[in-house]
């Protein structure tokens, strides 16, 4: 009976049944107003900054509440752009807990036809024509989305094949992993992105990271994405718009997924 009650209880506590709940300026203390109105803003605050001119993160500025590594998983990928944002949804404190985060986290099929505005094109059009899980690096046999989980694990590791508007079949790792107050979801391509055969960016070079907590406000999603590529293919496109509708769309799938289950 015993181990029940503690089992019991390591779970209640793991799904931030008992963690402080946070404000937003508990972790951003520092945030001036044009943040906090575009935080709450349908679209969020985003900005992005290049290596050479020196990374701008407000993630890591003194007295932020983002645990390091969830900064330090991309800046150790020596990413030459980074495009970062911050988003609360609008909740009741009490409708979303991690477990809800986490599941609809794990909806890969719901990435499919969520749309970007492109300039090239003159509309809306989907990022990502199909999206699916796959068995592993190597086996890429797509699998079922699982069904919705009733236990919050501290970790879990699953890969992803989407394909991408620009770069056809592109795949991925993605890790979640429980941080502080929140849930850590870093996705990370495991093979080069290619266009018409060419590889643009190189294996574990695009990496997309999202962290969500269930705060005073709502529920936070803060994101960082970082992407490192030759000066020759920087030249050709315009990467940070390149990395913010990638980042764009995956925090949209994010907070829709967690929206379904309020």
């Amino acid at each position: 009976m015993k181990k029940v009650i503690v089992f019991s209880l390591f779970i209640l506590c793991a799904s931030g049944v008992f963690a402080q709940m946070r404000s937003f300026e508990d972790i951003f203390p520092n945030a001036n107003q044009e943040i906090i109105t575009a935080v709450y803003s349908g679209t969020g605050y985003v900005k992005s900054s290049k290596r050479t001119t020196g990374f701008s993160i407000i993630g890591r500025e003194r007295g932020s509440g983002i645990h390091p590594q969830v900064i330090n998983n991309v800046l150790n990928r020596n990413p030459g752009y980074l495009v970062e944002s911050i988003y609360v949804i609008n909740a009741a404190s009490s409708s979303v807990n991690l477990l809800d985060i986490y599941n609809g986290l794990r909806n890969i099929r719901d990435l499919k036809g969520r749309l970007y505005d492109s300039a090239t094109r003159g509309r809306p059009t989907p990022l990502f024509e199909e999206a699916t899980r796959i068995t592993s690096e190597r086996n890429t046999n797509a699998i079922p989305d699982p069904p919705l989980a009733r236990v919050l694990p501290d970790t879990e590791t699953l890969f992803i094949r989407l394909k991408d508007v620009n770069f056809g079949n592109t795949f991925y790792r993605g890790d979640m992993a429980l941080v502080s107050n929140g849930m850590r979801y870093t996705m990370t391509n495991v093979r080069s992105m290619n266009y018409l055969f060419v590889p643009v960016v190189g294996a574990g070079k695009f990496t997309a990271q999202l962290y969500i907590e269930p705060i005073n406000e709502g529920v936070l999603i803060y994101s960082i994405a970082g992407m490192e590529m030759s000066d020759f293919f920087a030249s050709q496109i315009h990467v940070e718009s390149a990395i913010s509708k990638r980042l764009a769309v995956i925090t949209s799938w994010a907070a829709d997924g967690i929206g379904i289950r309020r």
